[in-house]
């Protein structure tokens, strides 16, 4: 999306403009009732403010096709300095543990993708294939790691409570915390009816690459535990949804680069990604 700051004398807005290739209406639609959903509970996300005709969204006619503009609350604070401390994490975690109880609630006639294995594993395969061609052996490591993944967690139910909606991007840099540590939660736009374990695998894969201690992955695990006690097989499962988040995300900056003519995929930038999905295969996967 395109995304400004609006001041005003008194206050500060954010305007977000979606682009036109990348969300349909009602995929739209889901995020911000979603938003408005967790605000009228009192939840602390950035929600959408309603025009006069009520609505969440305003359309417009852009030369390129339809897109869709929303005004937002401005989250108050700013993205913690030197990344989370241990309290921020736990809280952070607590927080996100409350949006599931909540969305158990949440009905919408919008629809928007769901965070299966097939959309997160399968699809993304498709997206990352091309770049693998003149490296065959690496294509097949990456096809085997995804089969080893979808038999690991082929019995996963999508009942409640271990299913559910999801935030989809759950990091340090979505969340603005004040001095006095109050936190506020945006940027939705991943967020889908998933597995509560993968929100978790999801913080815990940005926290590993980008080099956040473990004692702040732990922090933000027990947090969310406070609230929500996870179950044995979805503590298990963990590291395998670690590694479907990564192949996720993989494939979603692959797209996004060739929707903006990036250059950056090259063998070096294959390699990093290889790479960093071999050492979430391996045992000491959450060592540092």
């Amino acid at each position: 999306s395109d995304v400004y700051l609006l001041e005003t004398p008194t206050k500060q807005y954010i305007l977000r403009v979606s682009h036109h290739h990348w969300r349909s209406k009602s995929e739209i639609d889901f995020e911000l009732e979603l938003l408005d959903f967790y605000q009228q509970r009192q939840l602390p996300v950035a929600y959408p403010l309603r025009t006069i005709e009520d609505q969440l969204s305003v359309e417009i006619n852009a030369p390129e096709g339809k897109r869709y503009a929303a005004l937002f609350e401005y989250a108050p604070g700013e993205v913690p300095i030197g990344d989370l401390n241990l309290t921020q994490s736990r809280s952070l975690g607590k927080t996100l543990a409350k949006l599931h109880q909540a969305s158990q609630e949440f009905h919408s006639q919008a629809k928007r993708q769901s965070l299966t294995l097939e959309y997160l594993l399968d699809d993304s395969l498709t997206k990352i294939v091309p770049f693998l061609k003149h490296r065959k052996e690496d294509y097949k490591y990456l096809q085997k790691a995804i089969e080893q993944i979808k038999f690991q967690l082929q019995d996963f139910t999508q009942e409640e409570p271990f299913w559910g909606v999801c935030w989809g991007d759950p990091h340090s840099g979505n969340v603005h915390f004040t001095k006095d540590d109050r936190l506020t939660l945006f940027d939705f736009d991943q967020c889908g009816y998933g597995w509560r374990i993968f929100d978790i695998a999801k913080f815990v894969h940005i926290s590993l690459r980008t080099g956040i201690s473990k004692k702040i992955r732990e922090a933000f695990v027990s947090g969310y535990q406070d609230i929500c006690k996870l179950s044995d097989r979805e503590i298990s499962s963990l590291q395998a949804f670690t590694q479907t988040a990564h192949i996720w995300v993989w494939a979603i900056n692959i797209n996004y680069a060739c929707l903006h003519n990036y250059s950056r995929l090259d063998d070096l930038y294959i390699c990093r990604w290889l790479e960093q999905l071999k050492r979430l295969r391996s045992k000491d996967w959450q060592l540092f």
